[in-house]
């Protein structure tokens, strides 16, 4: 093998901890290898995250790869969260849909029970914003990870200064059971120099989805130095901030691959390294009101009748926020009462990390929402939109994300406000 091996990794490779671990490792050296890398680092991060959540009938290579795991005892060696769930009974579906979802996801019991006794932290750790401190599982800066979830990803090496590259699913739970992960890309310091310039000049606070979008386009997998953001957003990491920063970066990450950038004056790394982050002969991207205005208009949409009603809204994809459900509920109580109405005008599910919904229905606020016939989920929009089923249903978002891997259309915050609550024909 290519890569240098410490003396322990070297044994679990030569099958001294069993042939299950065995495999594991030589997967991961395998992987290293693919992209150059010289050794194995080991994980700090506390916490592991999986980003294979639903159990799909189709996926028995998966469960019996599990069965053959939790059966030797080579467990994960951290306790890890997991994506959201593909599945909830109280988000609108007609009768042939839910029939439909119990065949697609017929193994997610199973497969929950597998997760279980893999390490699961607990039944509230589905979701992709496993940073949320209700859930519990941040990682640190500098803190070498195995994570896959490319959100997750993205605002763990960019807002909270982690490091970890954008791994596969499965591969990313062979790092926790192995306890290490090969040393390149994105945990290298080179990795992480920024190879694009992109400066923000538009007159007004662009919105985060649709300035991730036109970045992760622009950029693909490189990583960007973002210049001209703090004068929206401020030089500290606040809670307004990193909900920014989350959606503008989950964005980077699907329309493009984007697993790092730089705010200059606001992320760590730009604020400690400063230009020094920006790599020699790095290019330019200009990201202006016209051009952000272009690259919506390019947006498809793949409805059978564009002209459709839409009818249904997903709200949260990732996961929103505390201070997003507040401030969410707040706009839409503002906007149906310009409306003149008290009920949503079509069927809207907002998603947020089971233990932030749970605060969140302590509140007033919750109470509120309820009545406006707004569902709280924390389930997955992907998963439930990814049959043809739902495939085929007009359904509206504010989640470039969704609307990149699915049949989703994309609107701005404020054009789903004026949608749901009856205020646009």
């Amino acid at each position: 093998m290519a890569i240098n091996l410490t003396e322990s990794q070297s044994a679990l490779l030569k099958g001294e901890k069993g042939e299950t671990l065995a495999k594991v490792m030589k997967t991961l050296v395998m992987y290293g290898e693919a992209f150059g890398a010289e050794k194995m680092v080991p994980i700090t991060g506390g916490r592991g995250h999986l980003v294979t959540s639903f159990g799909l009938g189709v996926m028995k290579p998966v469960f019996s790869l599990l069965d053959g795991i939790i059966a030797e005892g080579a467990l994960a060696g951290q306790k890890f969260t997991v994506d959201p769930r593909p599945l909830d009974p109280n988000v609108p579906a007609n009768f042939l849909q839910k029939l439909f979802f119990k065949v697609m996801y017929s193994k997610q019991e199973y497969y929950e029970d597998q997760l279980r006794k893999l390490g699961l932290v607990n039944d509230d750790g589905f979701t992709c914003t496993c940073y949320m401190s209700q859930v519990g599982n941040i990682p640190g800066k500098g803190d070498v990870l195995s994570w896959a979830e490319s959100s997750a990803v993205v605002y763990a090496n960019s807002v909270l200064g982690a490091r970890c590259n954008r791994n596969s699913g499965i591969i990313e739970l062979f790092g926790s059971i192995a306890g290490c992960v090969p040393y390149f890309g994105l945990l290298t310091d080179e990795g992480r120099k920024a190879t694009w310039v992109v400066e923000i000049k538009t007159t007004k606070k662009p919105e985060a989805q649709l300035l991730g979008s036109a970045i992760g386009m622009k950029v693909m997998e490189d990583v960007p130095w973002i210049r001209g953001l703090d004068a929206w957003l401020g030089t500290n990491l606040d809670d307004a901030a990193a909900d920014y920063l989350k959606d503008m970066g989950a964005a980077t990450a699907s329309n493009g691959a984007v697993g790092l950038y730089h705010v200059e004056n606001l992320t760590p790394e730009a604020k400690e390294q400063g230009d020094a982050l920006i790599a020699p002969g790095a290019g330019t991207y200009v990201i202006d009101d016209a051009e952000l205005a272009r690259v919506k208009a390019g947006y498809p949409c793949i409805w059978k009748d564009p002209g459709a009603e839409p009818k249904l809204c997903f709200v949260g994809c990732p996961h929103l926020s505390l201070n997003q459900l507040r401030s969410w509920t707040a706009a839409l109580l503002d906007a149906l009462k310009t409306a003149g109405r008290t009920k949503i005008a079509i069927p809207v599910v907002f998603t947020a990390a089971p233990a932030v919904a749970a605060e969140f229905r302590k509140s007033p606020d919750f109470e509120a929402l309820k009545k406006t016939g707004v569902v709280v989920s924390s389930i997955c929009p992907l998963m439930y939109m990814n049959n043809p089923l739902c495939g085929k249903m007009p359904v509206i978002t504010n989640s470039n994300k969704l609307r990149t891997y699915t049949s989703s259309r994309y609107y701005t915050d404020d054009e789903i406000l004026k949608k749901i609550a009856g205020a646009a024909k």
